[in-house]
């Protein structure tokens, strides 16, 4: 709980933590705002593990959501995170905090309760580590249900994308060159920087297209790679990594409308879009597979029906059946890591430096000039043993 003090004494003299207010429906949005020490004011019911690690990332002081975190559909991880790294996290304030409070406002969080100045403007339900666990116990008892609900949703995705899975249909031209190459997909979700990092002798050796789904095409930049391909809906890449010069495809509704292709015009990027249902991860996985990928190793994408039902959205059926289509073509990042060991193994290298040695030391041996190299090493070593024994006798 030393953190939990470290946040408290940074405000005012009053009890509680105070800071700087910033507000967005959308908290893939709010995150590209924060600032550590900001009060993050959220509308996200059921708050997953991948935006609690963002707002633990951005170095918020406190965490006010207008909706419930935990809504015991299901055991999702986020307010768990919050908690344990001692971040207030007040609950279901309402969606009238969003009127009450303007951005830049200067707030503060005690108890259950958002002031602005002595007034308070918003109160809800204060989470702890107790509270967190007795709504997940439940939650967890109503988890048939919601693994009805994702086989339903599976179904219906099933219907609507059949062309798409099956035969490819409505997948864009690129540029970018897939065929019999490895090809890295990374999403900024779980684990991402510590599975990027164990494959850099992986990237370096076998040189991926690399394809960053959104904010992941920032994770590349950051970790020292230039991304090949930016997939998504453009609302979390960052204007830098979209100049970089990679090529965009932006992802569309599938009656053609794409909000994000405005952001790459305006940009003056030449974009393509890709109209489907489901998410930007799949539609950069089913990208690579359709163009001839030979082998696709995903870093932040969800792998387990924990981390599916975590994200709390319909569409995940389609990443549930994408992984179908792809089949042993898709790895995760963590099984490279397990597997994969450079094609040239340390014995290798040591038999190759002894070897070189001898060489040298035959060079030597057998050559005039080599011959006086040495006896001028001899004299050399000879003169530094007296000099050494001088100084100490």
């Amino acid at each position: 709980m030393k953190l939990a003090t470290l946040r408290r004494s940074r405000g005012s003299s009053l009890d509680g933590v105070s800071g700087v207010a910033r507000l967005d429906r959308r908290t893939k949005r709010l995150i590209g705002r924060l600032s550590p020490g900001d009060i993050a004011i959220i509308d996200h019911v059921d708050l997953d593990r991948v935006a609690a690690e963002r707002l633990i990332e951005a170095g918020v002081a406190g965490v006010v959501n207008a909706q419930p975190s935990i809504s015991g559909r299901y055991p999702n991880l986020g307010p768990d995170l919050l908690v344990a790294r001692g971040i207030p996290l007040i609950d279901n304030v309402g969606n009238q905090v969003f009127a009450a409070v303007k951005e830049g406002t200067r707030v503060r969080l005690e108890g259950d309760t958002l002031y602005a100045g002595d007034q308070s403007v918003a109160t809800g339900t204060e989470q702890d580590a107790e509270s967190i666990s007795a709504q997940m116990a439940e939650a967890r008892s109503g988890l048939a249900t919601q693994l009805e609900a994702f086989a339903a949703n599976t179904m219906e995705y099933m219907k609507r994308e059949r062309a798409l899975l099956l035969d490819g249909v409505g997948v864009p031209d690129v540029r970018t060159k897939f065929e019999n190459r490895h090809v890295l997909v990374v999403v900024r979700g779980y684990n991402y920087k510590e599975d990027l990092a164990s494959l850099r002798h992986y990237i370096r050796e076998y040189k991926p297209v690399l394809v960053g789904v959104d904010g992941g095409a920032d994770a590349l930049l950051e970790a020292g790679y230039k991304p090949h391909v930016i997939v998504g809906d453009m609302d979390s890449a960052s204007d830098e990594v979209l100049r970089s010069g990679a090529e965009v495809v932006v992802h569309a509704y599938p009656d053609g409308r794409a909000p994000g292709l405005a952001r790459a015009q305006d940009l003056g990027l030449d974009a393509v879009t890709f109209p489907a249902f489901g998410t930007s991860e799949d539609i950069a996985l089913l990208l690579a597979d359709e163009k001839g990928a030979a082998l696709i190793v995903a870093v932040g994408t969800h792998t387990t029906l924990a981390e599916f039902l975590d994200k709390g959205r319909g569409a995940m059926a389609s990443t549930f059946l994408t992984r179908l289509r792809l089949g042993g073509k898709l790895i995760d990042a963590k099984g490279v890591r397990r597997l994969y060991r450079s094609r040239i193994s340390s014995a290798a290298l040591l038999l190759l430096v002894l070897a070189m040695l001898i060489a040298i030391a035959a060079a030597l041996a057998v050559s005039e000039s080599g011959r006086s190299f040495l006896d001028l090493v001899n004299d050399t070593w000879d003169r530094f043993v007296d000099w050494l024994q001088g100084v100490f006798s």
